[in-house]
């Protein structure tokens, strides 16, 4: 497809925008629908459908329930047909012509299971090709439908929300702060050398690295730290023996940072310059097509959000049988609770004077900011605690990463200071480093996921909805700014 074609279907659609939600839906439908997805450049059509949307004034919700819509459809034809040709992939026409994408298909499959159908949308070669492979290799109709649909609500933000904020930048007059790409440089640089550091320090606290076996060999020559660290080893057989090393030093780390934090940024003026600085930045950031986007993401972090989705967790591991698990994630959520709010209540520090609605808490430290950090960190120790230690920092850096867009939330609507995001990433970091430490206790069977779990969060994405449209109307009069009353 020539890109001329691509700029006629662009024209026309200006010409004629009643015809995006269908373009956006038949886009998405193609471009997840077996082979044709391969041989139609669907990423780009997206893309340039998704700026006419943010340009025209669609929705961005409508905008993303079409894609959204339109991929599920997609994946699915492609399952059913699946079913039809099991056993012929390779010799019906027009999938004979594509051994080897069926073949890299089948091998992906074969090797992550279900959970290929969330990972392969997102992973170009396969996309098109899992839910036919799916089909094919008899998954159960309602164990696919929940990933396609789960990985769906992800998949659509992914894809649209780029080229419609393209599209709403085009349609609007945007003037950046000052030095604006020089402090998102600095700042991506600065993330990346934190994680750099943290995953190292944690890949060195391994049971192959040095000070491991030193500090093994040396609580082994005393009896009472010698049963201390017996107490905490890992149970299972596979891994017996495995004292949870980076978590305690998480635990106590975070701690510590967290003490001297706390200390700098309510019983000192050393950081409020910098306070200051931050808000000030954010504030001249503050645009109409940007406050959408971040009500939204700060939306996830609510308390109600949270809440919802520890309960559903403890829920589905209740379940399942892992009792300790789900006793130590209702232990995690109630003490950060009781922490933040005891914090904020105890120091009071005042938060910033910038929205119409602010929170009557104290401002130190952030909630969102410790609560979306517990949630996911919990949720990669988790996840990363099945795999070999070396293969874990991948789990750490993908699952942690949703934390950072509802930290940004937190300061670009002006409701919190800098330095009580810190306050509340660290503190969240010092409860998932206790709570998993203790876990190591009572972990005598491998966490294994199935459609429970996947139910579970399938309907923690359906309650989130539907409380972000309940409380959208109060959210935005509430992030109002104030200069702009």
């Amino acid at each position: 497809m020539s890109s001329a074609w691509l700029n006629d279907l662009s024209a026309w659609l200006s010409l004629h925008p009643g015809w995006l939600a269908t373009a956006l839906f038949t886009t998405a439908f193609i471009e997840s629908l077996a082979i044709a997805g391969i041989i139609v450049p669907g990423v780009a059509i997206l893309f340039a459908v998704a700026v006419l949307a943010g340009e025209t004034g669609m929705p961005l919700a409508e905008a993303l329930l079409w894609a959204g819509l339109g991929a599920i459809a997609g994946d699915t034809a492609s399952f059913g047909l699946g079913r039809l040709l099991q056993g012929r992939l390779t010799t019906a026409w027009p999938l004979s012509r594509y051994p080897k994408i069926i073949g890299t298909g089948e091998r992906f499959f074969k090797r992550h299971g279900g959970k290929s159908v969330i990972i392969g949308r997102f992973v170009g070669p396969v996309r098109p090709i899992i839910p036919l492979v799916a089909g094919a290799l008899m998954m159960s109709w309602r164990r696919f439908l929940a990933f396609n649909i789960g990985s769906a609500v992800a998949w659509a933000p992914v894809y649209i929300f780029p080229g419609f904020l393209v599209g709403s930048a085009l349609a609007s007059d945007i003037r950046p702060p000052a030095h604006f790409y020089a402090v998102i440089g600095i700042s991506l640089a600065a993330l990346t050398v934190v994680y750099f550091v943290l995953l190292r320090f944690q890949l060195g606290l391994g049971e192959d690295s040095r000070f491991y076996r030193w500090l093994k060999q040396w609580m082994a020559q005393y009896e009472a730290t010698n049963r201390f660290w017996r107490l905490y080893t890992n149970q299972r057989p596979a891994r017996e023996g495995e004292f949870p090393l980076a978590s305690f030093m998480l635990a106590l780390g975070a701690s510590a940072l967290l003490l001297i934090w706390g200390q700098l940024a309510t019983a000192t003026s050393l950081l409020d310059g910098f306070d200051q600085a931050t808000l000030l930045w954010f504030e001249q950031l503050r645009q109409p097509l940007l406050d959408g986007p971040f009500i939204a993401i700060t939306l996830l972090g609510d308390a109600p959000v949270l809440m919802t989705a520890g309960v559903l967790a403890c829920a589905a591991l209740l379940f399942r049988g892992y009792y300790a698990a789900a006793i130590h994630v209702m232990t995690a959520i109630a003490v950060t609770v009781v922490l933040v709010w005891g914090l904020k209540a105890l120091l009071g520090v005042p938060r910033p004077d910038e929205v119409m609605g602010p929170p009557n808490s104290g401002a130190f430290p952030s909630g969102h900011t410790a609560g979306i950090t517990l949630m996911v960190t919990l949720l990669a120790s988790f996840v990363a605690g099945e795999s070999r230690h070396r293969r874990r920092w991948q789990y750490y850096v993908l699952l942690s990463l949703p934390l950072v867009p509802v930290a940004l939330s937190r300061l670009y609507l002006g409701v919190h200071w800098f330095t009580d995001v810190i306050g509340g990433l660290l503190l969240a970091l010092a409860v998932t480093g206790a709570v998993r430490a203790s876990y190591s206790r009572y972990d005598k069977v491998p966490l294994a996921p199935d459609i429970t779990i996947v139910g579970a969060a399938v309907v923690w994405l359906i309650l989130t909805g539907a409380y972000i449209l309940l409380s959208w109307d109060q959210a935005v009069l509430n992030f109002r700014p104030v200069a702009g009353t």
